[in-house]
């Protein structure tokens, strides 16, 4: 990096050559360092590089220490809240409230439909609310709609919904007896990964649907899933197939078992295994009440 001097280059004579050098040392430490120079090779570097203009009387990266650290405190005595921030928590009261409003999942669906905090409602064609038993036993929750999601409007009807309901046969349970839903409730755009504002907006929805529906178990599909509903960030090679706590209040307490979504499987036959195992452990959970 280059730093004009506070006088004309070209004017640079022997008789100012350790005024120079002074205001070099001055500014210019971290530059010697790094080229290995000294001030007077410096300068002369600058010359043989045509450096010959006068930009000010200050180099252009030399501030007072002091003006910088007072700038830093009015920084810091600012909140850091952004517009898209405000909308967020306004997005996530407006949620708060229908939930609080909502005694049933059906008054629970007409105000996620009339609700508009959340982009994903404007790309998308159908809100996927869930699908299921009202009074399930066992509640199975994605991370968010897919294509035939979205064109249907009910979660988990395409190939990765009817490999799950082959696996729920295989081992016993009828789809019909369960509840099935995501964390959010519109597809992203071309599948992407839902925002963590996406998600915040939206899970106030799933929890309230966990409190009107009582499941007595939970399975998570996919570690998004269980991160939004635990509130940990895990990978799901970490915590699938390990009993785990959902307890929104305290002194109430949901087993919940993450597993692998069946997308993921369908893209990973060899990982099936892994998933019968899990399911077992459901049937097993269920069996012992």
């Amino acid at each position: 990096m280059l730093y004009i001097l506070n006088k004309t280059l070209k004017e640079y004579n022997r008789k100012d050559e350790d005024n120079v050098i002074i205001y070099l040392q001055k500014i210019n430490e971290g530059l010697s360092i790094a080229f290995m120079m000294s001030e007077k090779e410096i300068l002369e570097w600058y010359l043989s590089a045509g450096v010959d203009v006068i930009c000010g009387d200050k180099p252009f990266v030399y501030a007072e220490k002091s003006e910088t650290k007072e700038l830093s405190n009015a920084n810091s005595a600012r909140p850091a809240i952004t517009d898209l921030a405000q909308v967020s928590q306004v997005a996530c009261k407006n949620a708060r409230d229908i939930c609080e409003k909502a005694q049933n999942l059906a008054e629970l669906e007409k105000g996620v439909a009339e609700f508009d905090g959340c982009a994903l409602k404007l790309t998308a064609n159908k809100t996927v609310f869930g699908d299921g038993d009202e009074h399930a036993k066992i509640l199975f929750v994605g991370e968010a709609p897919g294509a035939d999601e979205d064109r249907l409007g009910k979660p988990f009807v395409g190939r990765s919904g009817h490999l799950l309901d082959k696996m729920l046969a295989a081992v016993g349970i009828r789809r019909e007896e369960c509840y099935i839903t995501n964390v959010l409730m519109w597809r992203p755009p071309g599948n992407r990964t839902p925002t963590s504002t996406e998600a915040a907006v939206c899970l106030p929805f799933l929890r309230r649907k966990i409190e009107l529906i009582k499941p007595e178990i939970i399975v998570t599909l996919g570690a998004p899933a269980a991160n939004a509903l635990l509130d940990i960030e895990e990978s799901i090679s970490k915590i699938r197939g390990k009993w785990l706590e959902y307890a929104p209040l305290p002194g109430i307490s949901i087993p919940l078992l993450p597993t692998f979504h069946p997308a993921y499987l369908l893209r990973n036959p060899a990982q099936k295994a892994r998933v019968w195992s899990d399911l077992l452990k459901l049937v097993k959970k269920i069996s012992n009440g």
